[in-house]
């Protein structure tokens, strides 16, 4: 588990992060550069094609390796090659080459989501449940040095190579993100040396089933669906977001609004070819009420509806004070004035070990005081430490205040993640663990990163203590919801 949180970790600075300042040194608009955020959407929509990655066998694969195995490779091969090829683009050549980075980030996004379904459920049933908090811990700390080796490391090599903010060096940066696509076969070894899952009753009745084929043929039609209507939406949405601005006098709250209905059409018409193949009789009816609604209706079930939406409402807001500060907080510390090798050693290192310090403290706390508690705490914390940025951008680029701000803010962000994970793992049935830690994590990150999108823009327009103050205005939803869940919340037998 700590080699495999190590490969699951390793592929999301690379779309965040340091991307971001791979693609600001190439010179391209702030704004521009945390739009690329969504091309990690792909972790929010995961429960899409969990339940394909759950039932669907690889062939050849999944006959050597086993079904859990065969797709976490697959995944893995698919991350290094979607790294190399995005270190194989100079963005700063032509707008041709931004959009090609950009379709090698989604491709990036989908794969590592890919893995993290299959590495989900392979914890999940390679042992008991006693072992469960012990490998998901040691997963967490593999995740979090993986996270290290992408930002910190990816940085250095960058850094070392002659890439600097005035003097852009494209070899450098292909350099870091081909040592990183090399780094994956960590990952992979360790794929052949462990052993596959006893396979479950329902396995075993899913590993018999037919309609495996008509299955992926549902899930390509629904996805290209998705995708046609946003390429084919294009144009219209550049219209409707002018016409919008004139409306609500901003153009970042127009794009905000245009590219919301746009994502909710998008899922609409993915709906739609999904029921008009089921009607077609093209996909087996019975698999997809197994694979999507009987994971939902028993959370439904037990939690009842009006409960059941203020846990999903929760879920979804969590961490958006977090996230939607973390997609500009290294282009921020760059126009503050800190050399990226300040960024690797203060906020990628010491910051790593501040989070795992938050992450001990938050799980010592919830096993004492409870879950809710230490959720409420991780939340109120998570928001005030985003004043500590107000107060950086005041004060300018003073290394002890770069220290301060980045051991209050990891740490509660290390406590806020611990006892959320609790959380997560209190509502989930074992029946349908995989698909609905999918569904969890997955609303987890989606309302977050469509606001993230828009950040630089945010900027742009209001600078950046406004920004901040605003994502800790964020958290305040955040701990209302948590006071009304903890006052109706009573946690069901898991069986």
């Amino acid at each position: 588990m700590l080699f495999f949180g190590f490969s699951a970790g390793l592929p999301i600075l690379l779309i965040f992060s340091s991307l971001s300042l791979w693609l600001r040194e190439a010179g391209i608009q702030r704004s521009a550069v945390t739009f690329f955020s969504w091309a990690a959407l792909g972790y929010s929509f995961k429960f899409i094609w969990a339940p394909l990655v759950d039932q669907m066998p690889i062939p050849v694969m999944t006959r050597r390796l086993g079904r859990r195995r065969a797709w976490i490779l697959l995944a893995q091969i698919c991350i290094a090659a979607a790294i190399f090829a995005m270190s194989m683009i100079d963005p700063a050549k032509a707008e041709n080459c931004l959009s090609l980075m950009a379709l090698a980030a989604v491709a990036l996004g989908f794969s590592s989501a890919t893995q993290d379904i299959a590495i989900d459920a392979y914890r999940i049933e390679s042992a008991g449940e006693e072992l469960q908090a012990l490998m998901a811990s040691v997963y967490i700390a593999g995740y979090r040095i993986g996270m290290l080796a992408a930002g910190a490391g990816a940085l250095f090599i960058a850094q070392i190579q002659g890439s600097t903010p005035g003097a852009y060096d494209y070899t450098a940066w292909r350099t870091a993100y081909q040592i990183m696509a090399g780094l994956m076969a960590i990952g992979m070894i360790t794929v052949f040396v462990i052993k596959e899952p006893a396979i479950t009753e329902k396995e075993a009745t899913c590993a018999r089933n037919r309609d495996h084929a008509r299955f992926f043929i549902l899930f390509l039609i629904s996805a290209a669906a998705f995708v046609g209507w946003f390429y084919f939406s294009s144009g219209i949405a550049s219209t409707l977001k002018e016409q919008v601005a004139l409306v609500v006098k901003n153009h970042s709250a127009a794009g905000f609004i245009v590219e919301t209905a746009r994502l909710a059409a998008g899922l609409c018409s993915a709906l739609l070819a999904a029921r008009v193949m089921v009607a077609l009789k093209v996909a087996n009816m019975e698999m997809i009420r197994s694979a999507y609604v009987e994971p939902v209706s028993d959370f439904f079930l037990r939690y009842g509806a009006g409960l059941a939406w203020l846990l999903l409402a929760l879920i979804g807001l969590y961490r958006i004070s977090d996230i939607v500060l973390g997609v500009i907080s290294n282009v921020f510390y760059q126009d503050m004035g800190f050399s990226k090798i300040h960024i690797a050693s203060i906020v990628k290192t010491f910051g790593l070990f501040m989070t795992i310090a938050g992450g001990f403290l938050g799980g010592t706390l919830s096993i004492q005081f409870g879950v809710m508690r230490i959720l409420f705490a991780g939340a109120l914390l998570s928001a005030l430490t985003n004043l500590l940025f107000v107060l950086m951008a005041w004060t300018g680029p003073a290394l002890p205040m770069l220290y301060l701000v980045i051991s209050a803010d990891n740490l509660a962000g290390g406590l806020a993640g611990a006892a959320f994970v609790a959380f997560l793992s209190s509502l989930t049935n074992v029946r349908f663990t995989a698909v609905q830690y999918a569904v969890f994590s997955s609303l987890m990150t989606l309302v977050p990163k469509v606001f993230s999108g828009y950040s630089g823009a945010m900027v742009d327009q209001l600078g950046y203590p406004v920004f901040f103050t605003i994502t800790a205005v964020m958290g305040i939803p955040v701990l209302i919801l948590i006071l009304i869940c903890g006052v109706k919340l009573q946690i069901k037998d898991r069986r």
